[in-house]
């Protein structure tokens, strides 16, 4: 009954506060990233696949950012000022993770990467790819419910990586339907994907910036505090 009265409590907790959702999930996905980044890295060295090879790097990274924040939450004894400095440095690594996203773009727009997929198996993919970017894009409009930066981070990260999706859905679909012939689409293609890739790109560095600043504004903070409680603690001695 305990166990079971427990687990109730979680689920229960799990559905009504944000916050604690939001980590759980996260901390779900960031298993399957890490199983994603075995996998691919599998098969790029088995099949000497710079695609695989380059998705293997972006895995590991996502893995390393939300490995960051995640731990930063749950530090017991941890300080704002700590946990402010893990989600700048989380940030940072995002932007880096945009950037080695150049090559497996370019692959997609050049029809190089290897699609295995039947008609069916690719509606599927379209199906759950339109799911997980509509749910990406409502918890990033509600991520402004929470006040917990670490929470607004992993909402961004999530809606991020379902951009990739849609790129990856659409050279996808194209290589299936169109059985490989992809030079008519070529201008679309690069099209939407650096369109895509930009506005990645412009979200991370945004997010970059505002961590920056606000890390800033902390330090600036905590330095005027000690400054006052500095001068305090002369004025008892005299």
């Amino acid at each position: 009954m305990g166990s079971r009265g427990g687990a109730r409590g979680l689920f229960a907790r799990w559905r009504t506060d944000y916050d604690f959702k939001t980590f759980i999930n996260s901390s779900g996905s960031m298993l399957v990233t890490a199983a994603f980044a075995v996998y691919n890295g599998w098969l790029g060295v088995a099949h000497a696949s710079p695609w695989h090879g380059g998705i293997c790097v972006y895995y590991i990274l996502l893995f390393l950012l939300r490995l960051i924040v995640i731990r930063a939450e749950r530090a017991s004894g941890g300080s704002g000022g700590s946990r402010d400095r893990a989600v700048l440095a989380a940030s940072a690594l995002l932007l880096l993770l945009n950037l080695c996203l150049i090559g497996p773009f370019y692959l997609m727009v050049r029809s190089r990467k290897p699609v295995a997929l039947t008609l069916v198996p690719a509606i599927a993919m379209a199906a759950y790819t339109t799911y997980k970017v509509t749910m990406a894009a409502i918890n990033l409009r509600r991520r402004r419910r929470s006040g917990n930066r670490r929470v607004r981070f992993l909402r961004t990260v999530n809606f991020i990586n379902a951009l990739l999706s849609i790129v990856t859905l659409q050279n996808t679909l194209i290589m299936v339907v169109g059985e490989g012939d992809v030079q008519s689409m070529l201008p679309l293609v690069a099209t939407t994907s650096g369109a895509i890739w930009a506005a990645m790109l412009a979200i991370s560095v945004h997010g970059l910036y505002n961590e920056a600043r606000h890390s800033k504004s902390a330090s600036g903070e905590m330095a005027n505090a000690s400054a006052r409680d500095r001068r305090g603690h002369g004025r008892k001695e005299r």
